[in-house]
């Protein structure tokens, strides 16, 4: 039924723009009649096409992705991401280039446009709804971050500055912000761990308060997996890492679509 309202979706998207509906391999697939395939690129390569529709030209905008640097990035920010990213991509022995243990993970305003077809489909299903990580436009306001996964030692670390709409006590990071970080990031190492997830259970402990505007390293590290359920924990501590400033522990259950649209 979903895959039904998802063609019927995209056969009214071709009718609109006068597009071709192409059927093959049991996939329906939207391609302009004049246009061929780009080649694909790594599927987590921060210039990576939209997977499956966006590899194709489409006369669009890709969707923006908010994990690349900025002007509202502080030193300690840059100098964390260029140490992470440098080590997506390694020299070979012959002078070329490979795929290193770190992936960084786009990060887009809506996690529905990353899926197949999604750019277009968040336009039509809940149009306003935005990731609320990312829903302020200003650039440094609020949460600034940037997330790595490290598939072989099932580790996640997250450079995340706090921007000045994140204040509680006067001078500090909310506590609220904190957690929403923490959430976001074990729960996004869960999902690229085991597929869909939804948050069963958060303990988090506050030890030492965030100054605002500073920014800090979250790490996130796989405890064990018990059929649908992950069990992860997480350190907030100073870029350094010498000062901590929070731990938790999260338990999150593997859910299927018909989970999210409450089927």
């Amino acid at each position: 039924m979903i895959r039904s309202r998802a063609q019927q979706i995209a056969r009214g998207l071709c009718q609109i723009m006068g597009r071709e509906l192409l059927k093959g391999n049991n996939k329906t697939i939207i391609r302009p009649p004049t246009q061929t395939r780009q080649t694909p690129q790594h599927p987590w390569s921060s210039s990576s096409s939209v997977r499956t529709i966006s590899m194709l030209h489409w006369p669009f905008t890709q969707p923006r992705d908010f994990s690349l640097p900025n002007t509202s990035w502080d030193s300690d920010m840059r100098q964390l991401y260029e140490h992470y990213n440098s080590m997506c991509e390694v020299d070979t022995e012959d002078g070329g280039k490979k795929w290193g243990p770190w992936r960084r993970l786009p990060s887009y305003n809506r996690s529905l446009k990353y899926a197949t077809g999604g750019v277009y489909l968040s336009k039509i299903i809940h149009s306003k709804a935005r990731l609320f990580t990312r829903s302020i436009k200003e650039q440094g306001a609020a949460f600034e971050y940037v997330m790595f996964v490290n598939k072989e030692e099932q580790k996640c670390v997250c450079v995340f500055q706090a921007g000045h709409l994140l204040e509680g006590p006067p001078g500090m990071v909310h506590g609220g912000a904190i957690a929403t970080m923490i959430d976001t990031v074990i729960g996004t190492h869960a999902t690229y761990l085991s597929g869909p997830v939804m948050t069963a259970n958060l303990n988090i402990n506050y030890c030492s308060p965030i100054p605002l505007g500073s920014t800090v390293l979250l790490t996130s590290s796989l405890d064990k997996e018990e059929g649908r359920k992950t069990f992860l924990s997480s350190q907030v501590t100073s870029t350094d890492g010498t000062k901590l400033h929070t731990e938790a522990t999260g338990l999150f259950v593997s859910v299927t679509m018909g989970h999210l649209v409450g089927a």
